[in-house]
């Protein structure tokens, strides 16, 4: 028999999850892991570091996979520590307490979709500002006891992890995430099993798995299509964020409206207000209204109630950024829905369309979002201004600044974007009481009681700490592409923690400009490189990666940067992400922001920087046109000089250079015999005081209560009490008012003879009379007088809006009658306006049904 040198066959493999097992004594360490409660509390962080310093670096600051990571060996040694137990024992203690309140029963419930959320870079399921916003927002409403809960997706990759080529090139990669290693749990149902949602799409079913992460008290619900049960073309659903095709995005979208509704139905859990985050989550509302059909009402009463307890958030400046989907897409699978709700196809797709009936229009979510809640808002004060211009198209018959898109500004979670340095500062001078009252701008003044050279020292230790980060954390990547070893040695060496640090990071869309400072490169190079003013410029930022020319601006500037005379003065940070984000809103001296305007809808980098004592040199456009004070940073005007967008750069850039060159510089560098700027100090000291109490996350949170939720829950509680009583009465006033309304007769308009030919004077009343044959309406309309003006670029504006009283009425003629004047000379424009008036209606958009008419 012939003996072979080999025989040996494939190993067969089972793979087996070992984890650990917790002493007793420790178990409330995993309680805590599984709660992020610990990524906005400093102390939480620093035990789990203490643990193994060494491995909490290796396992990302995770603290689940820490836990799963630590040796049996390591875990009873930590056991019977004395010392480790009583710290435990301690942050255990007050987590406890903190998760022990209850709901403040006296505000509003609220349901929160988002199709992302930033709360620690552990869990990657956001990829920018939306995200952080919608993470900070959780973490505000359960410091604040808010009844609330927050529905959105689990993401198999999330979004790219950003690395650059030698040449400056950006490479995205998906990275899986392993579930079993993150501070999230499974969701089980009655039975004890894992919870399956399944949701309707086509004639088949998607199921989901259901994830909650802990965010302190308040629960997220993540969707997870990722699973054996759905076919090749549904697992992806979950897989990226933002990632896929537009049919692929209108899964998403399903899955998040209508899936995240079922999933609230099937936990047992109803809310007073459901909030979409953005147009993506627009499609609750179709499975609401389908419930509420369902239920016995009808579309047309449905719609009142959701309407009344729903709003919708717009985060987009311009209408390309909303989501917009062909007939034929959305009704592969919306078919079925009208006939759930009572009502035709075209009904459906004319919620979605800005000029009902044309079939040429695509479905826009953010449209069906406008038509389908009571509420909308813009996320600053201009922002609100430029959102009532962009859906004005919705509400015909009234002006952009009549309709009813609001605002709320938006702010940031300040116990997670301030840095530990300067929160045992504010605790050390600021009231005892302040992380309860955080908007309190009294208390935020007793910045001016602390010693210049402790804010010094404070700002130093953190600049100190972002430069030691950008060198350990960045060495090997550059490395790597920047090809020469002894250029990184030299990069590191120039890294001067005495220069003003200057940092410009966001999301590399073109509108925010993140070219503007290279304009004029021998310019630039001056500034840097000016031995007695010396100036560092860190970036970072991720661009789309369909977006070529985001792209391009991240290769340009990493080329520009390895040129000899920037070398070291102007640095390219790869893979911001909220770990990067912290160091950098903390460490450098000034948050640079140069968007177009007014295509920065809020904004919130600049925020954080500020709650650090970072100052900003922005745009005045979005948040920062609101924030800006005198004396407390830097701006450009909002105000267009050119037209050509290339001639506005040029401008922009130089008055940029120009700040820098005679005001900020100079001021930075008038040091004193301590060695620090007293002017700047008092800069920073004007930035906390004068802004930074206007632009926490509980502002914002209470902002939104006073302005939208509690005013909707009121009005919802009214519609739905007595069997929906009242949303059966108006619904039904309005079906009313519809059948006559083409009926209704001006039977006559008679006004002073000047008026009617058109020439007025200044300061003298005139007195118009209006009879109206309302055709067997009870007083259900109303009448105003409207008087507009042009302005120099031909833009007509709203100068008055005159109601008229009803003065007398006999059977079905109604009589209307003002007295009014104009107080101003030139040129303007008068029409009447007739439109439906009820007490419960909250305001004239939400029945925008109006008649002009004259003469």
């Amino acid at each position: 028999m012939r003996i072979k040198t080999n025989c040996a066959n494939a190993p067969v493999w089972k793979e087996v999850t070992v984890k650990s097992r917790i002493p007793e004594s420790l178990k409330m360490l995993e309680e805590m892991a599984r709660n992020i409660w610990w990524s906005w509390n400093d102390e939480a962080i620093e035990m789990f570091k203490e643990l193994d310093p060494e491995l909490w670096s290796v396992v990302g600051q995770n603290p689940v996979a820490l836990l799963e990571r630590l040796s049996y060996e390591k875990l009873e040694a930590l056991s019977v520590d004395k010392e480790v137990l009583g710290r435990i024992e301690e942050i255990y203690a007050k987590f406890k307490a903190y998760m022990s309140e209850k709901p403040d029963s006296t505000r509003p419930s609220v349901a929160y979709f988002c199709m992302e959320y930033g709360m620690t870079h552990v869990l990657k399921i956001y990829s920018g500002g939306l995200g952080i916003l919608a993470g900070d927002y959780l973490k505000e409403a359960s410091d604040c006891n808010v009844d609330m809960c927050g529905i959105g997706f689990l993401y198999r990759y999330g979004y790219f992890t950003q690395s650059l080529s030698m040449d400056g090139q950006q490479i995205a990669n998906y990275e899986a995430q392993n579930f079993g290693s993150l501070p999230i749990e499974r969701v089980n149902d009655e039975n004890g099993q894992p919870l399956v949602l399944d949701v309707p799409y086509l004639n088949y079913y998607v199921h989901a798995f259901v994830w909650k992460v802990n965010v302190g008290r308040v629960p997220l619900y993540l969707l997870d299509t990722d699973n054996e049960m759905n076919s090749q073309f549904d697992r992806p659903i979950t897989h990226q964020l933002y990632g896929g095709d537009w049919e692929n995005r209108l899964k998403q979208e399903i899955l998040l409206g209508i899936g995240g509704v079922l999933l609230l139905k099937r936990l047992g859990i109803k809310k007073d207000i459901y909030h979409c985050n953005e147009g993506h989550a627009a499609l609750c509302n179709v499975q609401r209204l389908c419930e509420y059909v369902e239920g016995g009402l009808s579309f047309d009463e449905a719609l009142e109630v959701v309407r009344a307890s729903s709003l919708y958030t717009v985060h987009t400046p311009v209408p390309a950024g909303h989501d917009y989907f062909d007939e034929g897409l959305f009704g592969k699978y919306m078919g079925g829905y009208p006939q759930r709700m009572g009502i035709s196809w075209q009904d459906l797709m004319d919620l979605g369309r800005t000029n009902p009936g044309d079939s040429n229009e695509r479905f826009c979510m953010s449209t069906f979002a406008c038509n389908t809640c009571q509420e909308v808002n813009g996320v600053s004060w201009l922002h609100g201004k430029v959102s009532q211009e962009m859906f004005s198209g919705i509400w015909k018959g009234y002006f952009p600044e009549e309709n009813h898109v609001g605002y709320v500004t938006n702010g940031v979670h300040f116990p997670t974007w301030c840095a530990s340095e300067w929160k045992a500062l504010y605790g050390k001078y600021f009231d005892k009481n302040f992380m309860k009252d955080q908007s309190n701008a009294k208390i935020w003044e007793r910045i001016y009681n602390v010693p210049d050279e402790e804010i010094w020292n404070t700002r130093v230790a953190l600049k100190n700490k972002l430069i030691n980060y950008i060198r350990n954390e960045f060495r090997n990547s550059w490395l790597k592409n920047q090809g020469d070893p002894s250029r990184v040695v030299a990069l590191m060496d120039k890294i001067n923690p005495n220069a003003l640090l200057i940092g410009f990071a966001r999301r590399f869309a073109t509108y925010k400009r993140a070219h503007l400072l290279f304009t004029d490169l021998d310019r630039l190079a001056k500034i840097v490189n000016n031995p007695d003013y010396p100036v560092q410029f860190l970036f970072a930022g991720k661009a789309h990666p369909h977006d070529g020319a985001g792209q391009g601006l991240i290769k340009k500037i990493v080329e520009i940067s390895k040129r000899p005379e920037f070398l070291g003065k102007i640095i390219f940070l790869e893979n911001y992400d909220m770990k990067l984000a912290r160091r950098l809103v903390s460490g450098v001296d000034i948050w640079m922001n140069t968007p177009t305007r007014p295509l920065e809808a809020s904004g919130t980098s600049g925020e954080k920087a500020l709650m650090n004592g970072v100052i900003n040199f922005s745009v005045l456009d979005g948040w920062w046109l609101e924030g800006y004070r005198e004396g407390a940073g830097w701006a450009l005007t909002e105000k267009r000089t050119y037209q050509n967008q290339e001639h506005q750069d040029q401008l922009d850039a130089a008055t940029i250079y120009s700040i820098l060159e005679t005001e900020i510089l100079p001021l930075y560098y008038a040091r004193n015999k301590k060695g620090f700027s007293e002017g700047w100090i008092r800069t920073i000291k004007n930035s906390i005081a004068q802004i930074a109490p206007h632009y926490t996350m509980k502002r914002q949170l209470d902002d939104y209560f006073s302005k939208f939720y509690n005013k909707e829950a009121e009005r919802y509680r009214k519609l739905i009490a007595n069997d929906f009583a009242k949303a059966k009465e108006l619904a039904a006033w309005k079906e009313e008012v519809v059948a006559k309304w083409d009926s209704i007769q001006v039977v006559s308009l008679s006004k002073d003879q000047e008026l009617r030919q058109g020439n007025v004077e200044s300061g003298k009343d005139y007195t118009i009379t209006c009879v109206v044959d309302e055709k067997g309406l009870k007083d259900a309309v109303g009448i105003e007088m409207v008087v507009t003006y042009t302005n120099a670029e031909g833009k007509e504006y709203i100068y008055s809006v005159s109601p008229m009283e009803m003065v007398k009425n006999e059977g079905d003629l109604y009589t209307f009658q003002l007295t009014a004047s104009l107080s101003n000379a030139g040129s303007f424009k008068v029409s009447y306006r007739m439109f439906p008036k009820n007490a419960d209606m909250p305001h004239r958009q939400d029945f925008c049904y109006v008649r002009w008419f004259n003469e």
